[in-house]
C-alpha cells in the first residue's frame, strides 16, 4: 500500500514539473518579470535623441534670434585688396540682443571709428566680427553657441536696422573671408567607401 502511494506521489511531482515547463522545454517567465511584452514602449526607441535637443550637424547658428533677414550677402573680392563685402548684413533691431554665433572667446570688445565692435574666436580658429554692438562681455570672456555678447547698437551702422556679421580665417594680411551662412549649413554625411577586392577595413595594403 505504502509503494502505491509513493509511486502516485511521484507522478504527482512529476506532472506539476511538467506544467511549468513551456512548449520546446523553455520555462515560462511570468509575465512583466524580464519578459519582452513587459517592457515600457519607450524602449524601442533607446537611443534617440530627446525631442527639442538642437542638431549636432551644424556648430554654428545666426547671431541673431530666429532666423533673421539677409539684407546683403556676402561677396567675395576678387583680390584681398580689391572691392567686395566681407560679411552679411542681417536685419535687426537697435537693442536686439545679439549672440555668439559659435563657442569661443571676446578678443576684441571696443569702438572701431563710429561703431561698436565684438569679435569672437571660436574653437576652431575662425573669427567673427559683429557690428554694430554695445554692452559686450569683458575680453577673455569664454562664451557658448547663442549666448549674449551685447546688443544691438543704435548707431554707426553702415546699413541702417542691421547687423555685420564677417568671418575670417587668420588675422592681418593672411586674413581669408568666408560667407557665414556657409557655416550654417550641415555638415555633409559621411560616405562610405568600396573595400578592394578581397580586402577588409583598415587592412593593410600589399
Amino acid at each position: 500500500m505504502r509503494g502505491v502511494v509513493g509511486r502516485g506521489t511521484a507522478l504527482a511531482l512529476v506532472l506539476c514539473a511538467l506544467a511549468l515547463v513551456a512548449p520546446g522545454g523553455a520555462t515560462a517567465a511570468p509575465r512583466g518579470v524580464g519578459s519582452p511584452a513587459a517592457a515600457p514602449a519607450s524602449s524601442a526607441a533607446a537611443g534617440a535623441a530627446p525631442a527639442g535637443r538642437p542638431s549636432p550637424a551644424s556648430r554654428w547658428s545666426w547671431p541673431l534670434a530666429g532666423e533673421p533677414r539677409v539684407e546683403r550677402p556676402f561677396v567675395a573680392p576678387a583680390q584681398r585688396w580689391s572691392p567686395g563685402h566681407r560679411g552679411v548684413d542681417l536685419a535687426a533691431v537697435a537693442g536686439g540682443q545679439v549672440l555668439a554665433p559659435a563657442a569661443g572667446r571676446v578678443t576684441f570688445a571696443g569702438r572701431v571709428v563710429d561703431r561698436g565692435v565684438v569679435v569672437v574666436e571660436h574653437e576652431d580658429g575662425l573669427r567673427s566680427s559683429l557690428e554694430p554692438v554695445e554692452d559686450p562681455p569683458p575680453v577673455g570672456t569664454s562664451v557658448a553657441r547663442g549666448d549674449a555678447v551685447g546688443r544691438v547698437g543704435a548707431e554707426g551702422a553702415h546699413c541702417p536696422g542691421c547687423l555685420h556679421w564677417g568671418v575670417r580665417r587668420g588675422t592681418g594680411r593672411d586674413a581669408v573671408y568666408l560667407d557665414p551662412l556657409s557655416l550654417l549649413r550641415p555638415a555633409a554625411p559621411p560616405v562610405l567607401l568600396p573595400l578592394p577586392p578581397g580586402g577588409s577595413p583598415g587592412a593593410p595594403s600589399r
